[in-house]
């Protein structure tokens, strides 16, 4: 019914008003909106191209509105546009998926997107409309979360054999089951006192002035410990074989050395040097002194014990090096010489850090 008062022309103005004013609301959205919408003819010429579209492909509205829209499709992905227009003109449903499209610079880009197909005033299928939006960053976010789920795998598995060995070594040394236990437990917490710095870093690597304090940590006596050397980032694999010799020093010092004596007094410094066909070397020396108390009698059980294992064999081979523990009354020191390519973060080593000290 009509409005009293109102024509036909005026019911017409109207109509055409709202249906401009919705024109206009529906340009607005298109034009703000942060995923690249386009429209396409069913010959895939592009028809429109809004501001986020020349964002994300690098494409002006003038450069884009004529052409066919196979430019951003690479060339493995071309059947692609074949098989939307064909389901488009059937007038099929599309279900939004992931591909890939080629910025004007040639670099690709990993999309979202939905189609959805474009209607006359009679209702014929004219063309079709995508919103395609950007998931580069979720994608390599996603790689990235794929690649480090590998490599905690791996670290898992490698220290579930570490701890294996761990516990047979130290089952050969210990008859007292409590002694066993407490053994087990502190080299059990001091892998992951370092797996923990690793975590933090998303597996990238730790420092080794951070490793060397989180390993002494459990033992107290800051104020005679000293360290200095270089700022490195180490590998993870020299996080934990180097965690492990820092515990198993650590622990013998809080025993019979620097860090059971008043007296004590433990260095750990460590520098760079150019060693054998110019490459360069980590040169690690832990250093302790203490009090000698005549009569008393050291307890060498250490030695023969999983923890030599560690300072002789698996630390310095595991990173391609050489060690030596020497022990003499008031004295030990333990010496690590590696390629520091085998010890650091590679994109780290390109320049010599300044030092860190404590």
């Amino acid at each position: 019914m009509r409005e009293k008062g109102t024509t036909v022309t005026d019911l017409a103005g109207r109509d055409a008003l709202i249906a401009i004013t919705a024109d206009a609301r529906l340009a607005a959205i298109v034009d703000s909106s942060f995923d690249a919408i386009v429209s396409k003819d069913l010959n895939s010429i592009i028809t429109s191209w809004n501001a986020a579209a020349q964002r994300m492909f690098g494409y002006t509205a003038e450069e884009a509105v004529g052409r066919s829209v196979l430019m951003l499709i690479p060339d493995h992905l071309k059947d692609e546009e074949t098989d939307i227009i064909s389901r488009i003109r059937k007038g099929e449903l599309l279900a939004s998926y992931e591909t890939i499209r080629r910025h004007k610079d040639g670099g690709l880009i990993a999309v979202s997107l939905t189609i959805s197909p474009i209607r006359n005033a009679s209702g014929e299928i004219i063309g079709a409309s995508k919103i395609a939006r950007d998931i580069t960053a979720s994608k390599e976010s996603e790689r990235r979360i794929r690649l480090l789920l590998r490599e905690v795998n791996h670290r898992v598995k490698n220290q579930f054999a570490v701890i294996l060995s761990m516990i047979r070594e130290t089952s050969k040394r210990s008859t007292d089951p409590r002694e066993f236990e407490e053994l087990i437990r502190s080299r059990i917490m001091a892998l992951s006192r370092s797996h923990d710095l690793l975590v933090n870093s998303e597996w990238a690597g730790a420092s080794l002035f951070d490793l060397a304090q989180e390993q002494l940590k459990p033992f107290g006596h800051e104020a005679r410990v000293s360290l200095s050397g270089p700022l490195l980032t180490l590998q993870p694999n020299a996080v934990q074989n180097l965690g492990m010799a820092f515990h198993e020093l650590g622990t013998n010092s809080s025993k019979y050395g620097a860090l059971a004596s008043e007296a004590g007094r433990l260095e750990i410094t460590w520098r760079i040097v150019e060693g054998a066909s110019d490459k360069l070397e980590i040169h690690l020396l832990w250093d302790e002194t203490m009090p000698v108390r005549e009569g008393e009698r050291r307890d060498e059980s250490t030695r023969k014990g999983f923890g030599t294992v560690v300072l002789q064999r698996v630390a310095p081979q595991s990173l391609n090096g050489l060690a030596v523990l020497d022990r003499s009354p008031g004295h030990l020191s333990w010496s690590l010489t590696a390629p520091l390519d085998s010890i650091i973060v590679p994109q780290l080593g390109a320049d010599l850090p300044e030092t860190e000290t404590s």
